[in-house]
C-alpha cells in the first residue's frame, strides 16, 4: 500500500473508533480486490471503503467509487463472511469514508450504507 493511502486509512480507522465502532480487520485482500477496513457497529459488520482525493479535478472522493468497484467490494465482503463464519449471521453494510483535500479541513465525510 502507498504511504498516502495508509495515512488516510489510519485516519479513517481512528475516526470510526472514536464513533464507537470496533476494528475487525484491516486491508482484507482477495483476488477480487481489497476492503480497507472491516468494522463492527453494534449489530452490523461495516465494510469500509476509504477514499482520498487531493483535487476535485476529476470529481471528489465520494464520486470515485465506480459501479465496478462496488461490485468488487461486494465480492470481497462475501468472501470475508464465508471465511469468517463468526460474522455470517450479522447484517452487513458498506460505508464510505471520504477525504477531499480541496475542502481544506481534512474532515471525513462518512456515508453509512453507501451502496447497499
Amino acid at each position: 500500500m502507498k504511504p498516502i493511502g495508509q495515512y488516510w486509512e489510519q485516519r479513517a480507522e481512528h475516526f470510526l473508533l472514536q464513533h464507537g465502532l470496533q476494528l475487525i480487520a484491516r486491508n482484507f485482500s482477495t483476488d477480487s480486490g481489497e476492503i480497507d477496513l472491516v468494522m463492527r457497529d453494534v449489530e452490523h459488520v461495516a465494510f469500509v471503503e476509504v477514499r482520498y482525493r487531493s483535487s476535485a479535478r476529476f470529481g471528489g472522493a465520494i464520486h470515485s467509487i465506480t459501479a465496478a468497484r462496488q461490485r468488487n467490494l461486494k465480492r470481497c465482503a462475501a468472501i470475508f463472511v464465508s471465511r469468517q463464519k463468526v460474522w455470517s449471521n450479522h447484517p452487513c453494510r458498506f460505508d464510505v469514508i471520504a477525504y477531499d483535500a480541496s475542502n481544506g479541513n481534512g474532515e471525513p465525510v462518512w456515508i453509512r450504507a453507501a451502496f447497499d
